[in-house]
């Protein structure tokens, strides 16, 4: 692990640091490190969970797959990881963070985002591309991207976000919510909803702006042989505005 960088040295030489968590069951860390080269200035380090230390680190990443198996719920056993206090002491102190799929799952599991992610209503894995409208830009990951048509692919059975009603409309007030399906003409109807999540939600962010998950994947949407590089527009964006100016 590469020790902490003195801020003068990092902003002499305009990098970013980005941690990538890794918990047992993960699948998309080397992905999230492979886009993240596409990005002038950002440094990646993958993480192993139980000893994982943020201190030093500008943003993180909880990638998706399948933490412990998702056994008993997703992201329920992930949530007493010792990383899961790293992440509450990144937020707390204002770092970036972005939860993708089961990253999404474990980040509302320990209490960084509201609500909780259950099985899609039509019980179906949904392996697919769908579109989001960006609803909000006062996060890292969306800077100037607010009402942009996005198209990312995604792949869970447990994508439905639900709350209860006072929670679901304290995040519409509040501009929690970050990305919602939508159509091709930008309408959130049900069927662009892939999975029934309550007001066709596909991301949040905190109370802050600086904790962000979706359930889409923004990594395997970084080069034009996958098929659209809207992923990597959400990437920059935190890198871009993190990033010190070079001295």
């Amino acid at each position: 692990m590469c020790g902490p960088r003195d801020d003068a040295v990092r902003a002499a030489v305009g990098v970013t640091r980005v941690a990538i968590l890794r918990f047992p069951g993960t699948w998309s860390e080397r992905d999230f490190e492979h886009a993240f080269t596409l990005v002038p200035g950002a440094e990646t380090e993958i993480l192993w969970h139980a000893d994982a230390s943020l201190k030093g680190f500008d943003a993180a990443i909880v990638p998706g797959g399948f933490a412990y198996g998702d056994y008993l719920r997703a992201g329920a056993i992930a949530k007493i990881s010792p990383a899961a206090n790293e992440l509450r002491k990144f937020a707390a102190e204002g770092g970036a963070i972005l939860g993708s799929c089961n990253g999404f799952q474990i980040l509302c599991e320990i209490g960084l985002l509201p609500g909780a992610l259950v099985r899609n209503d039509h019980l179906e894995f949904r392996c697919d591309w769908v579109r989001m409208r960006v609803e909000s830009d006062r996060t890292p990951w969306t800077r100037g991207l607010k009402g942009e048509l996005l198209r990312m692919p995604i792949a869970h059975g447990e994508g439905n976000w639900v709350a209860d009603e006072r929670t679901v409309a304290e995040v519409e007030e509040r501009g929690q919510v970050v990305f919602r399906y939508v159509d091709e003409q930008g309408i959130a109807t049900p069927e662009a909803n892939p999975n029934g999540a309550m007001r066709n939600i596909a991301g949040l962010a905190s109370v802050e702006g600086n904790v962000v998950g979706l359930m889409p994947h923004p990594e395997r949407s970084s080069e034009l042989v996958l098929g659209g590089t809207d992923g990597l527009r959400v990437l920059s964006s935190a890198i871009h505005g993190l990033t010190p100016a070079p001295r």
